[in-house]
């Protein structure tokens, strides 16, 4: 049995959980450093004076780890997670410490009407913390393959 999830095989409604991620304090510091060098990103007291009250991961340094748990842990999507636009809210600081997993929900699904090998599904992403807090909310515009001719009629549904 394929484990691969084709255009075919989702619908509206589908569900998917991934696995977890601690977010330790320095990966906050060291991705912070390379891509966001805001105090509040950086320096512990800077971090305690700021609107954050204390440090706070970059939220490119949350969407970056949601990206990783989607990849690895989330939706098995034929050709992998093959985005075509995103928007994404940031709903509460990420924090070391903070143990990260994301909840997805198929919301659309569009097969194309120019190129009948694949379509567009729209999935929204809560990235939780481990207090069920929302942390990040992604609604994803994903390209994602139709099941090759031959494998049509077998479905490998596995959404949960």
């Amino acid at each position: 049995m394929n484990d691969l999830l084709y255009l075919d095989d989702l619908r509206v409604g589908d569900t998917f959980k991934t696995a977890s991620h601690t977010l330790h304090a320095d990966q906050v510091r060291f991705f912070a450093m390379h891509f966001d060098p805001q105090p509040f990103h950086l320096d512990d007291a800077a971090a305690r004076q700021s609107i954050f009250g204390g440090l706070a991961a970059s939220g490119w340094h949350t969407a970056a780890t949601t990206m990783r748990l989607l990849v690895t842990s989330g939706p098995p999507l034929a050709d992998g997670i093959v985005g075509a636009g995103a928007k994404v809210e940031w709903k509460a600081p990420t924090r070391p410490g903070d143990v990260l997993r994301v909840e997805s929900e198929v919301t659309d699904i569009t097969p194309s009407r120019s190129r009948p090998d694949r379509g567009t599904v729209v999935m929204r992403s809560d990235t939780l913390n481990q207090r069920d807090e929302i942390v990040q909310t992604m609604t994803a515009t994903l390209m994602v393959s139709r099941r090759p001719a031959q494998d049509v009629g077998r479905s490998s549904r596995r959404a949960s």
